[in-house]
């Protein structure tokens, strides 16, 4: 990372940037070009390893992707906001709080993953618990989202103190 001031490496601090995100947005290989698209997701951090999870129709493009190449990217960020440089176009600067990680991205068929993977989903997104059948759980596709690597930055003190 080029901006090493900006960087953040405790997982607790990285946790609560991405506790704070309701989107996440998942890049895919489409051809020799990214493919990017925003979804909703929920998460779990064991010992420093990241999973996120992502709900889905039964098909489309997305899968399609998937299923050729499962190596994959994702984003989050939050606490987005434009500083003024005043009169000087050069020293207008943003807030942010963000992270980036990659992996591997799957399609869950084991219908007990998929019930699981959907009450993270629904807890991060809403902070409640729900009970999610193996019916409710037929009705969509579920994606995992393994990390291999991640980092995570933030610009600005007010943002820091967020997180920390």
């Amino acid at each position: 990372m080029r901006r090493k001031d900006r960087q953040i490496n405790d997982i607790d601090k990285i946790e609560r940037i991405i506790s704070n995100s309701q989107i996440l947005r998942l890049g895919l290989y489409d051809e020799g070009y990214p493919y990017i698209v925003p979804l909703h997701f929920g998460y779990e951090i064991n010992d420093s390893e990241i999973v996120f999870y992502m709900h889905s129709a039964k098909e489309g493009h997305k899968l399609d992707l998937i299923k050729n190449n499962s190596t994959a990217c994702i984003e989050l960020d939050n606490n987005i906001k434009i500083v003024s440089g005043g009169e000087v176009p050069c020293k207008y600067s943003s807030t942010f709080a963000s992270v980036i990680a990659r992996g591997k991205v799957e399609i869950l068929n084991d219908e007990e993953d998929k019930i699981h993977g959907l009450k993270v989903l629904m807890k991060h997104q809403t902070g409640r618990d729900f009970d999610i059948d193996v019916k409710m759980a037929q009705t969509v596709n579920v994606l995992r989202f393994l990390t291999d690597e991640f980092s995570a930055k933030a610009n600005n003190i007010s943002v820091k103190k967020l997180i920390n």
